[in-house]
Order: structure tokens, then C-alpha cells, then sequence
């Protein structure tokens, strides 16, 4: 499962803004956007919102567990 949730440090540490579940020891990757991005106008929360609605359907798609599958043989 792929997913992008927005977050912020505080006191050094990483703070969700949003709710994730995640065994521990699962594996992420961080990506720092520059501080100029943290205040987004409406049209661009706009914009952010429906990109990553049309990466979550191409991302987790059921149909390319075939090529999952693929890898494994």
C-alpha cells in the first residue's frame, strides 16, 4: 500500500496531521517540501487533493497483482 500523508516537525519530531495505521518496523520514505509549500491556497489544496486521489487508483489497483505475481516466479 502506497499512501501520502501530510505531517510537520515538532520539537524535532515527525507529527502526523492525519490518522495512519502501520505495524511497526514498516518502512517509509519522508520527503521534505520547502516551507513555502506548507501554506496552500484553496486552489492548490484543490489540486493536491484530486493528484493524489488519481495516484491512489493507479497505485492500488488489484489488476497489477499480476504483475506481482510475475516477479515472484
Amino acid at each position: 500500500m502506497l499512501a501520502t500523508i501530510r505531517a510537520v516537525v515538532k520539537e524535532g519530531k515527525i507529527e502526523l496531521l492525519e490518522h495512519f495505521e502501520a505495524i511497526e518496523g514498516t518502512n517509509l520514505l519522508v520527503t521534505i517540501l520547502p516551507n513555502n509549500l506548507q501554506v496552500l491556497d484553496q486552489s492548490e489544496g484543490f489540486w493536491l487533493d484530486s493528484s493524489n486521489l488519481a495516484l491512489d487508483a493507479v497505485w492500488d489497483n488489484p489488476k497489477d497483482d499480476v504483475y506481482a505475481q510475475l516477479l515472484e516466479a
